[in-house]
Parts: C-alpha cells; sequence; structure tokens
C-alpha cells in the first residue's frame, strides 16, 4: 500500500530573506533530499495552511529531487 504524502515529511529551514531550505524524507526508505528555494507561494500553500493539497506537496517534493 502507497504511504500518502503529508507535511510531516518535509522539514523548513530559513535561510534568509524569502529563501527557505526544504528537506523531503521518504516515508518508506528513510532516504532524504533537500534544496533552497524562493518560491514563497509554494511554502505558504504547503506549511502555512491548515489543508495543504497534493499537489502543491507533490511539486514540492519534485522540487527536492532534483
Amino acid at each position: 500500500m502507497k504511504n500518502p504524502i503529508s507535511t510531516t515529511d518535509f522539514s523548513l529551514e530559513k535561510q534568509g530573506y524569502g529563501r527557505y531550505k526544504v528537506t523531503y524524507t521518504s516515508p518508506v526508505t528513510r532516504k532524504q533530499w533537500s534544496c533552497v528555494t524562493n518560491d514563497s507561494e509554494l511554502i505558504d500553500n504547503t506549511f502555512h495552511c491548515d489543508t495543504p493539497k497534493v499537489r502543491d506537496l507533490n511539486t514540492l517534493k519534485m522540487i527536492c529531487k532534483l
């Protein structure tokens, strides 16, 4: 069975003005991928929202895995 993606799979660290370091941890393999992004709209839609959309979470995961 596939595990659903959630905000607990991500960690957020502020790097400076408008820059964030996002780390994605796979719930199955526990591998980690990191990226630095300045897409504040995506950060707001995932971390500063009560119910983030799966589409936004998958987009953030793809950015981390590049």
